[in-house]
């Protein structure tokens, strides 16, 4: 399939957000607790979005009849995967905080096989491994052959559950219940659906905050803090989430894949501008497995 360079811009922005979302999150938490930081995030997004899903809220019905689902949409993909992410921040970097995030095509198999009875192709599997040895060596810090007795950074360990949470997400997009298919199923448009998961999500998102704050140091604002939490809110939850539809509805989501392996690429350069973390050999031979794993895990059979 052809790609036009509107569909690589629109495939390409994303990335570059969710890299800056890491690099401006690791600088954010410095000065904000990370759970207050995912709940004012999504806060913020909230209000972008009322006024283009704002349809969504008119028949509370609609929502009472799935409220399950929602809550767990809400609770796994905004108060898990972004409360884990910048937890992660706090100890790791950004750098590797995407790299872990690329293993995701590992967890996606992984339930998948255990929840849903996929079973992983051939290539599949070989691809995953190729993504687990690229991973391992971000983990042990290019040192496999102490993998045995590495110490984890609890920030590591936080980007794992994050990327759990975000496979368990993404196949509940992929599979929902039977009341989110046929022909009653509500009619949401991009922004609806995002704001109905944003407002499941903050329930859990402002309650883990609340509860943060009751041992978390005072927020310490400046200016510099404003724009941050601006840009978390409008790049990377509401510009990043209708630009990446927009090309997966085009190219198709195997095809999206490769551009999506771009944002530890992106991380990596500006963490070097922004934070002066320059990346070490192993993070370069992690994001050739991690490409590889992807390039022969979509190979049709």
């Amino acid at each position: 399939m052809k790609i036009t360079s509107r569909t690589a811009l629109l495939l390409t922005l994303p990335p570059l957000l969710w890299a800056g979302n890491a690099v401006v999150g690791r600088l954010a938490v410095g000065s904000m607790p990370p759970l207050l930081l995912n709940a004012c995030r999504w806060s913020l997004a909230l209000l972008l979005l009322l006024p283009l899903g704002w349809r969504a809220l008119r028949r509370p019905r609609d929502l009472l009849l799935r409220w399950p689902y929602l809550l767990l949409l809400g609770l796994l993909g905004v108060g898990c995967y972004n409360a884990f992410q910048y937890l992660a921040l706090r100890t790791s970097t950004p750098l590797n905080v995407t790299l872990i995030a690329a293993s995701l095509p590992v967890w996606m198999l992984l339930l998948g096989a255990a929840l849903y009875r996929e079973k992983p192709r051939p290539n599949q599997i070989l691809g995953a491994l190729f993504s687990l040895l690229g991973v391992a060596l971000v983990l042990s810090r290019g040192e496999l052959s102490a993998l045995a007795q590495v110490q984890f950074v609890p920030g590591d360990l936080y980007m794992l559950l994050a990327v759990m949470a975000w496979a368990g997400y993404s196949w509940l997009l992929a599979r929902p219940p039977a009341s989110m298919q046929g022909a009653a199923r509500p009619v949401w448009g991009w922004a609806e659906f995002l704001l109905v998961q944003t407002v499941c999500g903050l329930v859990f998102a402002g309650s883990a905050a609340g509860i943060e704050h009751l041992s978390a140091a005072p927020v310490q604002w400046t200016p510099w803090l404003v724009l941050a939490l601006l840009y978390v809110a409008i790049g990377p939850s509401v510009i990043a989430y209708r630009c990446w539809g927009l090309g997966v509805a085009q190219v198709g989501p195997t095809l999206a894949a490769f551009f999506g392996n771009l944002t530890p690429v992106f991380a990596a350069i500006l963490s070097a501008l922004m934070l002066g973390i320059w990346p070490q050999w192993f993070h370069a031979a992690a994001f050739i497995l991690i490409a590889a794993g992807i390039v022969v895990s979509s190979r049709l059979r």
